[in-house]
């Protein structure tokens, strides 16, 4: 892992769309679509179908918003607030091992189609949350945030 594969800052929100409003007008950010899709996750749990609804930033830095999710990890606690830093990663596994390694503790992981490890939610003792997103996804999520003029 680098700090150049750093691809966004997540936030957790009960009101995505006000959020998103607050920060255009704040700070002139524009967005990209809205994107909800049920995705199947390991929690620490267990297996579970998690309903996620988002938006990314057109804007750099990039900003995720994420609709809160009760019950889960992705439930706004206080309101909103920055939930996590999305990294771009090679190897989704190895990195996350190291992260381990480090003291971090898995929190969410998801397999890709084939099998191998598409996201992993990483959290520390110092409660630093990291996203680790398989490069390999870079090309279908550029869609998210391309320019739409």
């Amino acid at each position: 892992m680098k700090a150049e594969d750093m691809f966004h800052v997540g936030i957790v929100t009960d009101d995505l769309e006000t959020t998103r409003s607050q920060l255009s007008e704040l700070l002139r950010y524009e967005w990209g679509p809205e994107i909800a899709a049920p995705i199947e996750v390991d929690l620490a749990g267990g297996s579970a179908t998690v309903e996620i609804t988002c938006a990314y930033s057109t804007t750099t830095p990039r900003l995720e918003v994420i609709r809160s999710v009760p019950g889960t990890f992705w439930e706004s606690v206080g309101g909103s607030g920055i939930h996590h830093v999305g990294y771009w990663s090679d190897d989704v596994g190895a990195d996350a091992a190291e992260l381990e390694r480090l003291g971090y503790m898995t929190e969410a992981t998801r397999r890709a189609p084939d099998g191998s490890p598409f996201f992993a939610f990483m959290r520390s003792d110092k409660g630093i949350r990291m996203e680790l997103v398989t490069r390999a996804a870079e090309p279908s999520l550029r869609q998210c945030w391309a320019d739409r003029s």
